[in-house]
């Protein structure tokens, strides 16, 4: 039996879905275990890998080549389902970190271990019998890095990471000071894309929505003084720069509400890291200094340009 057919076998044995018995799952698993074509089920290991190693093992070792844009693919079909059935776990990272991680959970580890061995029935059994259990501690474990926040007066909660919690500083910190009384029309989680997202308000200020535009992080908007602010969470990538801010432009050519730029930062050592990439007629806002604002032209202060 080849080892996409004994992974195979492994998914369906502990319970997963049909659909999580397909040959990309199978890779997956095979390429967490580090199993290769002749390799042994006792010696897979459980090291923190990317979607791109993933991909990178199963091409190389199983010559199964899967193009770089199907990495959503990966998570949707395989990743996510897996992390549920709390066969994985991730590091808690954004999901847009160059940082973030997966790796089996040392449970299913000593499991994979056992497979195709005299124990594996009985430990098959044990891990069976714990397996509720064991996917309320790691969903528990997912819960208690969450980040609750209040948008529009409701209760949302964040995944963990340092993008969202750039931008519950956002909503929390810089909203109330220089953009009192606005709506947050969008915002995004670093797990569920589109926390809030009020596409009829959208439409109405006369947004271009589809499919290929990526919004920005953060969409404010003050009825009051009929200004859009886009902001953007920057921690790694993606600043105001000009190209981004022609992508926005292009989205809202038909919006006749002014309009405002800023890249918001956690911290002042991140905006030097960025300072030379930010477009002129722009605003930067630093949440370690919340009381104010840098404005990149001295013509005038904070308004559309």
């Amino acid at each position: 039996m080849s080892k996409i057919e004994e992974a195979r076998e492994f998914l369906e044995s502990v319970g997963m879905p049909k659909k999580q018995q397909n040959n990309l799952c199978c890779y997956v698993l095979l390429a967490m275990s580090q199993i290769k074509p002749n390799g042994f089920w006792q010696d897979s290991t459980n090291e923190w890998i990317r979607i791109h190693d993933i991909m990178q093992f199963t091409n190389t070792f199983y010559e199964v080549k899967y193009a770089e844009n199907s990495r959503e693919t990966f998570r949707k079909q395989a990743l996510h389902p897996f992390r549920t059935a709390a066969l994985i776990e991730d590091n808690g990272k954004a999901t847009n970190s160059p940082n973030y991680r997966y790796r089996l959970t040392e449970e299913s580890l000593k499991l994979i271990q056992q497979f195709k061995s005299e124990a594996w029935g009985e430990s098959l059994k044990t891990f069976l019998t714990n397996h509720t259990s064991l996917i309320e501690i790691y969903a528990s474990k997912k819960k208690m890095t969450k980040m609750d926040v209040k948008i529009n007066n409701k209760e949302f909660t964040f995944s963990a990471g340092k993008h969202n919690k750039l931008q519950k500083e956002i909503i929390e910190e810089f909203a109330p000071r220089f953009a009192p009384g606005s709506e947050c029309l969008y915002v995004g989680d670093t797990t569920a894309k589109d926390l809030v997202k009020n596409n009829e308000k959208l439409m109405s200020l006369g947004f271009k929505i589809t499919l290929h535009d990526k919004m920005p992080d953060v969409v404010l908007y003050s009825e009051e003084k009929n200004w859009i602010y886009f902001i953007e969470s920057v921690t790694s990538v993606g600043p105001m720069d000009p190209k981004r801010i022609l992508e926005i432009n292009d989205m809202t050519t038909n919006v006749s509400a002014g309009r405002i730029f800023v890249t918001a930062f956690l911290d002042f050592a991140t905006y030097k890291k960025f300072s030379n990439q930010l477009a002129w007629e722009t605003e930067v806002w630093i949440a370690d200094m919340p009381e104010h604002m840098i404005h990149l032209n001295g013509d005038r202060f904070m308004g559309p340009r």
